[in-house]
């Protein structure tokens, strides 16, 4: 099962980090370039314990549906999402937050199996693992860049 593990340091309280990592708008914002819309379940504003979200995404040219749980909740430290239906066989995602002198370090661990056998395995290891990351990756500075500035008021409650 192919595994994307990826840290970022960011300069904001663990509090913001989190709930932007949940905001159904903020991961809108994050993924404009796959057309990312939540279309089902919870579809704006953020996403909690036992709550689904359906994403409509063109990915590889193809207008894809994924649905997924949040399956463990321990705010600000972790979320867990969990695949419901969608293209994969299986996908899990664990957002991990850890408060750093100077912040928080995100942590993504997530973990995925391609349907179609040898196929899929082929195309995990010659493309799929490389494109996940570079979605994650990119989804993760918009974040680092939402919370380290005041823009991450637009996505957020106030408290």
């Amino acid at each position: 099962m192919p595994i994307v593990q990826l840290s970022l340091a960011i300069a904001a309280p663990p509090e913001r980090v989190f709930d932007l990592a949940r905001s159904i708008d903020a991961h809108q914002h994050s993924a404009t370039g796959t057309q990312e819309r939540a279309v089902a379940g919870v579809t704006r504003g953020l996403i909690g314990l036992g709550e689904e979200v359906t994403w409509s995404a063109r990915h590889f040219g193809i207008r894809q549906k994924l649905t997924v749980r949040i399956t463990q909740f321990e705010r600000p430290f972790r979320f867990q999402d969990v695949l419901v239906s969608g293209a994969f066989k299986s996908l899990r995602h664990d957002h991990e937050f850890i408060a750093q002198p100077l912040g928080t370090l995100m942590v993504d661990h997530f973990e995925f199996e391609s349907p179609f056998g040898i196929v899929g395995h082929l195309a995990n290891r010659f493309f799929l693992t490389a494109y996940l990351r570079r979605f994650l990756v990119r989804r993760n500075q918009v974040l680092k860049a939402l919370a380290e500035s005041e823009d991450w008021k637009q996505f957020l409650p106030a408290n």
